[in-house]
């Protein structure tokens, strides 16, 4: 039988200097586990503490998995302890129960802490406690830190696997032709990360146009395909996401061009959550690209109308952007610093 060991945290968030931890144990001995303790009241509090949003253990477990699953001498379990902070925890009942879930003979105990070498003398007396970087030296950062500071303020130390979960989705919504699709791109290349392009225009120059020929039956497909493209996005995003309309949007061009609403597009707008709504007025010059088909001006002005009714009457907050190219460009900058700025402070 080969040894077995394990390291415990709570994770939250999962970091560079667990990262270091967990593949340090894992050569160091034939089995390794990966417990996650966790406890509603106290890890709840630590983040409303720092001003961020809550960490479930069920992400944080997903975070593991995802970070050891080409690992196979690792194991991820999660123990529930109860605990109403950091200083009420109950170490002998934590070893217990940690016990009964390995349920084999532990050789190690890992950790980067030495004052927790009495506690783990004396709850696991067969087992060595072999500290791994207790002074930083090979990264320096801490959960508490990032807790404190923001994520954002280390992302670098923050493992792909979790970045996402973090990522700030800004949307950008409007009617034809008011610079949707430039404005996401150029804001995209300007933060250095991805976007996600509109999939009603990719759906209509696969068919060949929009209006009559794109019957009802099309819209939900772009709904469902839009967010598909969202997701794969946002494992890959630096920060921030970019998109292109959403399925407000998508729900106003069902009724403009198959005189036709669907409930399932108004439930995707319902669950659906962006940080920031850019709302791009009409008030540039009309382009014609061969799918455009609305370029009256009185026409322009009452879809903007319209879309804008669609949005205000769901309850959702969102910044107007007028005026040329380049002051929409710089409006658009300064809404996203700003969410930025406030995310550096809050997580």
């Amino acid at each position: 039988m080969g040894t077995v060991g394990f390291i415990g945290g709570k994770f939250l968030p999962l970091h560079q200097g667990h990262v270091y931890a967990i593949t340090q144990a894992a050569c160091r001995c034939d089995e390794l586990y990966v417990v996650l303790s966790h406890s509603p009241e106290r890890d709840q509090k630590l983040c409303q503490e720092a001003g961020i949003k809550g960490m479930p253990y069920e992400v944080r477990l997903r975070w593991l998995s995802r970070l050891v699953k080409d690992m196979e001498n690792v194991h991820v379990i999660e123990v529930e302890d109860r605990a109403e902070s950091d200083e009420t925890y109950d170490w002998e009942a934590g070893a217990a129960d940690i016990k009964r879930k390995i349920t084999k003979k532990i050789d190690f105990v890992f950790s980067s802490e030495a004052v927790y070498e009495p506690i783990f003398r004396r709850l696991y007396p067969e087992a060595e406690h072999i500290i791994l970087d207790a002074d930083r030296s090979h990264v320096s950062i801490s959960g508490t830190q990032i807790r404190t500071e923001g994520i954002f303020r280390h992302w670098e130390h923050i493992p792909a696997c979790v970045r996402p979960d973090f990522v700030k989705k800004v949307v950008i919504v409007g009617t034809e032709s008011c610079g949707k699709s430039t404005l996401t791109r150029y804001l995209a290349k300007l933060y250095n990360t991805v976007c996600v392009e509109e999939y009603g225009r990719t759906m209509c120059e696969e068919i060949g146009g929009c209006e009559t020929i794109m019957t009802k039956e099309f819209f939900p497909h772009i709904a469902y395909a839009h967010k598909v493209k969202e997701y794969e996005a946002q494992r890959q995003a630096n920060k921030l996401l970019f998109i292109d309309t959403e399925a407000v949007v998508t729900q106003f061009y069902s009724q403009l061009y198959a005189g036709h609403s669907f409930t399932v597009l108004d439930q995707i707008a319902r669950e659906q959550e962006y940080d920031l709504w850019l709302f791009l007025a009409p008030d540039v010059t009309w382009v014609e690209d061969g799918l455009r088909v609305h370029g009256e001006e009185q026409v322009r002005k009452a879809n903007h109308e319209k879309l804008k009714q669609m949005v205000e009457e769901r309850g959702i907050p969102y910044v107007m952007i007028s005026g040329t190219y380049q002051e929409r460009l710089n409006k658009a900058i300064e809404q996203v610093d700003r969410m930025l700025h406030t995310a550096s402070q809050q997580a």
